[in-house]
Order: structure tokens, then C-alpha cells, then sequence
């Protein structure tokens, strides 16, 4: 048994005429499409990423705002409603920075990026502990970078850092992670 073709869809000359008639005085539309050369540019990926770290560092760290911590000692600071306990942990050297940030040669505006940029990657690499290396220099950064750190609400602890981390001139911090509470030494 063969199978049949359908009908091949032919159109006569009667609706032809009909349809030549109906489009009859029909003027041709003028393209008015704008086309670039070049597409227009977008931000770049590394653009945007400087305006968000630069966007949490104005968030979270305030120039202004002073803490009360001394700073001209030892740098010592534990979120309240934390374990007391965490600052001398810190200081004994109980923790091994799992991340270290060297802040030298930078100056204010900078340094809050990179340390909105460091508690970012802990937080997405659940590091508990990390090492800021602020240097001791004009004191300048030696006194902000404390001062910083205590306003954001993901630092859990602060110490000054043992002698293998960089001693006056540098801090290790805990990092508040949800299942930290889990892993803690």
C-alpha cells in the first residue's frame, strides 16, 4: 500500500488577484532600526566588583565611629554575648589563622575594602580565624584597623596576634559562622 502525498498547497489565481487587490497602494515602510557599530559597553566584571567592595567596606566601616577599645595596648575585643574565653584563646595562639591579610603600604579607604573582602571570602570558605597584618608604621592603620573590625557583625573576637603572626603588628580575628559553633576548638 502507498501512501499518499497531501495536496501541494497551491493558490489560483483568483485569490492571487484578491490578495494583490486587498495590499493595493501599501507603501513600503521605511527601516528606521539603529544599529551600532560596536555594542555599547557594559561594566566590566572587575568594576563591579570594586563598587560592591567598596559599597560593604562604607557599610560596615565608619571613620567616625570610635569604639570602645584600647587601641594603644593590646588590641583585645569579643562580640558581647560571646564565650570571654575566645580573646585568650586567641592570645595563646589556641587558633591557626586559616587566611592572612597584609595591610602594608595601604592606606585607610583601601584597607576597608580588603577587610570587607577577607571576612567575605571567610564567610564563603568557612574559615574560622584569619590574620590581618596591619604593620606597626605612623600608627595609623595599627589604630583603624581595630576600630573597623569591631563594627562589623561577623567579627566574633579579636586579639592581637602571637609573635608568630606578626606580634604588635597584626591581629587575628574569629569569624561568627553559623556551624561554627560545631568545629570550634
Amino acid at each position: 500500500m502507498k501512501k499518499q502525498s497531501p495536496p501541494s498547497p497551491m493558490i489560483d489565481d483568483a485569490d492571487l488577484n484578491l490578495f494583490r487587490q486587498s495590499i493595493a497602494g501599501a507603501k513600503q515602510i521605511k527601516q528606521d532600526t539603529v544599529r551600532f557599530d560596536k555594542a555599547p559597553s557594559k561594566p566590566k566584571l572587575n568594576e563591579l566588583a570594586a563598587q560592591k567592595k567598596q559599597h560593604q567596606s562604607e557599610f560596615y566601616f565608619s571613620d567616625e565611629y570610635i569604639p570602645d577599645i584600647d587601641t594603644n595596648g593590646t588590641v583585645n575585643y569579643v562580640k558581647p554575648g560571646a564565650d570571654r574565653y575566645l580573646a585568650k584563646q586567641l592570645r595563646r595562639g589556641d587558633f591557626a589563622p586559616e587566611l592572612i591579610l597584609d595591610l602594608h603600604g595601604l592606606n585607610k579607604d583601601m584597607a576597608k575594602e580588603e577587610l570587607a573582602a577577607l571576612i567575605h571570602a571567610c564567610k564563603k570558605q568557612h574559615y574560622y580565624c584569619a590574620c590581618v597584618v596591619h604593620g606597626i608604621g605612623e600608627h595609623v592603620l595599627k589604630h583603624k584597623v581595630p576600630q573597623y573590625l569591631v563594627q562589623h557583625p561577623d567579627i566574633l573576637a579579636m586579639h592581637q596576634a602571637p609573635l608568630e603572626y606578626g606580634g604588635k603588628g597584626a591581629v587575628l580575628i574569629l569569624i561568627d559562622l553559623p556551624q561554627a559553633n560545631d568545629f570550634r576548638r
